[in-house]
């Protein structure tokens, strides 16, 4: 009796690690959402990760071209390239909380991880705007260089960085006093930048010269470069500070489909991912174990495992999906699969 016991257990646990296996190399393990910008198609596109399915679309912003989810997870920002506008969206009803002014052409935003400030570059002003989250209000603008577009905080929040794609540098604001310190030179058409998890080093696409800079945080210098894929664009790196992860874009004429995967250690690309057609923002998810690509000129969302560097699943979006963030809650699941919102009478006056 004891044997058969022991012959039955064994089935179990050997038929539950394959659940799990399989379950990961799914995604079924991951818990959040991904919330992704279309550009052209004027609205937003909630995923779960769980399940890479679409949960909700959410239509009514005009031309968002960037998001960033709030570090609780509880609100998403989005920009209005339409209607010169950030906009600040509750995470867990998908109600507009509210609409800040931002300067001419936004392009990128991020939430400081204090979630206190709001910052956003605004390409045909050359500036980037700062606003207060609770007071839902404009704070100042900084000058900055030549057509910002990406920007990212450093993880203590003390610094944040702007990739001025027609200056060909990267300005550093100190959040202290939002002031610009330093602009640094690295190289031709910088598009988004990102940080290292332990903050030492920033990386920048250079859609000039398809290639990833490496830029020492505290020399605020220049100390590596790669070549990498065809018009780069976003860049993320793993939580395990091992990988950089580069969306390679192209031109719509000729669109890249693949992003990059950029050794750390010996600074070098390791391997090339066939992803989708014009590869555009990167997200990694907390874990380290996906990231998530949106494909500009393909309107859809690649899956990539960073443990076998392939694609595993593409999960479809509205038209021209741009910036992509990932959330640690779960996405609800509305009554209607598709919400129509106005931001009318949540607009915050200068």
């Amino acid at each position: 009796m004891k044997k058969i016991f022991y012959s039955i257990s064994l089935i179990l646990i050997a038929g539950w690690i394959n659940f799990v296996f399989a379950a990961v190399k799914t995604g079924g393990m991951i818990r959040g959402s991904i919330w992704v910008a279309n550009e052209g198609g004027n609205s937003i596109t909630v995923i779960s990760a769980g399940t890479n399915k679409v949960t909700a679309t959410l239509s009514g912003i005009g031309g968002p071209h960037n998001l960033q989810v709030s570090p609780d997870g509880k609100s998403v920002w989005v920009v209005s390239g339409h209607g010169s506008k950030a906009i600040m969206i509750d995470g867990t009803t998908y109600k507009v909380h509210g609409a800040v002014p931002t300067g001419n052409h936004p392009a990128h935003i991020i939430v400081t991880p204090d979630g206190k400030r709001v910052y956003v570059t605004n390409g045909e002003d050359n500036t980037v705007s700062v606003i207060d989250v609770d007071r839902m209000s404009p704070l100042r603008t900084i000058p900055v260089g030549q057509y910002p577009h990406g920007l990212r905080p450093s993880p203590d929040g003390k610094r944040v960085f702007v990739a001025n794609v027609k200056s060909d540098s990267l300005s550093v604001i100190d959040t202290a006093s939002d002031t610009k310190i330093t602009d640094i030179s690295v190289g031709k058409n910088p598009v988004q930048v990102a940080f290292s998890p332990d903050g030492r080093f920033v990386y920048a696409s250079l859609n000039g010269e398809n290639a990833l800079v490496k830029v020492d945080v505290e020399k605020l210098a220049v100390i590596d470069k790669v070549k990498v894929g065809i018009g780069p664009v976003q860049v993320a790196v793993t939580p395990d500070n091992t990988r950089v992860v580069v969306a390679n874009q192209g031109t719509e004429q000729q669109p890249s489909t693949t992003v990059s995967v950029v050794d750390v250690q010996t600074f070098s690309v390791t391997d090339t991912v066939e992803t989708g057609k014009g590869a555009h923002g990167v997200v990694i998810d907390p874990s380290g174990a996906y990231a998530f690509i949106t494909n500009i000129y393909g309107n859809d969302v690649s899956v990539v495992d960073l443990s076998i560097r392939k694609t595993i699943a593409k999960i479809p979006t509205g038209e021209k999906p741009n910036g992509i963030s990932f959330s640690t809650m779960e996405s609800p699941t509305p009554s209607k699969p598709v919400i129509n919102f106005s931001i009318e009478g949540h607009e915050t006056k200068h």
